[in-house]
């Protein structure tokens, strides 16, 4: 009998590829809705589940798949902020991630945000689209090769942005605690706060850890900044101050804000609003409103062809791994130790 897996989060766009990537004849549910209170009956009778990033991988949900026999619980994401560790480590199931899937495809986008907030691109597309073609003091800029781009965060996804701005000239700066030899190659490595006081631009590249590192960009962080400066978060939400964000691009401190991700987002991420529906979020929603200073994207950075078919084909060759005693290496999420009873 074939090994059943129930996929959460699929895109009518990429469901073709679960079946055509599907080499070990695994038996497949693709829900399009992401995992919520609601939802985790779905996958009553399935011997695996495959997550997507904002799904809610509570306590309460992974009882539910303890219940139904559910032993492994695997997303096809890098972050696994979403899974609640300990309840998995109590329950006894296996978490397993993809450790890289297209680093290009996030870097690519946070180049995008950062290069089209220094030109002020979308400011005067969206004058012209009004075909308004009076040139004004915003569209004057520098020149990207004559900037300095700051890092925070030089693994794969950092390195490959690190690439990406040194294609076009610019200075490189990076911050990390560990500072990988190729990092080296790329970047010159900085004291977080001397990066921020040189950098025209600053991009994130940091895991995300739930109770650590929250609001690692506040006021201080932003006021340490080069005045005019540009930030971009492609990493995840909760490492940014949003409040912080909207008084600084307001104060005029920062020239320019552009994110892939916004804290709890799955509270808005992947609904339409626009006709007149509550936003949960006035902070967001006031940030979102300072437009075309603010660029935001809903967690798209990884919807490139590369990026989803190796999320899906490593995901497949991560059960296979584990239903097989193989050695899941980097894919593997370690777990704390199951809570005492």
């Amino acid at each position: 009998m074939a090994f059943k897996i129930i996929a959460y989060g699929v895109e009518p766009y990429e469901e073709h590829l679960y079946g055509e990537l599907n080499k070990y004849g695994y038996e497949v549910k693709l829900v399009n809705d992401l995992l919520t209170a609601d939802n985790g009956d779905l996958a009553k009778g399935f011997d695996g589940v495959l997550l997507f990033v904002n799904c809610l991988a509570d306590r309460a949900n992974l009882k539910k798949f303890k219940d139904f026999g559910i032993k492994y619980v695997f997303t096809r994401t890098a972050g696994f902020n979403h899974i609640d560790l300990q309840a998995a480590a109590d329950f006894g199931q296996v978490v397993a991630r993809v450790p890289a899937y297209s680093p290009n495809a996030i870097a690519e986008l946070a180049v995008s945000l950062g290069t089209s907030l220094s030109r002020s691109t979308v400011y005067t597309t969206g004058r012209t689209a009004k075909l308004n073609f009076e040139v004004t003091e915003t569209m004057f800029s520098h020149e990207i090769r004559k900037s300095t781009v700051g890092i925070v965060g030089t693994g794969h996804i950092g390195c490959v942005e690190a690439e990406l701005y040194k294609g076009l000239g610019a200075k490189l700066l990076g911050y990390d605690i560990f500072q990988s030899d190729f990092a080296k190659k790329l970047v010159e490595f900085k004291e977080l706060d001397d990066l921020l006081a040189e950098s025209d631009i600053v991009s994130l590249h940091l895991p995300y850890f739930p109770g650590k590192n929250e609001n690692f960009v506040n006021d201080d962080f932003i006021n340490k900044m080069k005045d005019g400066a540009i930030l971009v978060n492609t990493a995840r939400g909760e490492l940014v101050d949003e409040a912080a964000v909207v008084r600084a691009i307001k104060s005029g401190k920062l020239k320019g804000f552009g994110a892939d991700v916004l804290t709890d987002e799955a509270r808005f991420f992947g609904k339409d609003f626009s006709k007149g529906e509550t936003f949960p979020d006035a902070t967001i929603k006031e940030l979102v409103e300072l437009y075309p200073k603010v660029l935001i994207t809903p967690h798209v950075a990884a919807m490139t062809d590369e990026a989803v078919s190796n999320m899906i084909s490593t995901s497949y060759d991560n059960f296979n791994k584990a239903l097989n005693g193989g050695d899941l290496g980097r894919a593997e999420v370690k777990l704390p130790e199951p809570a005492k009873k």
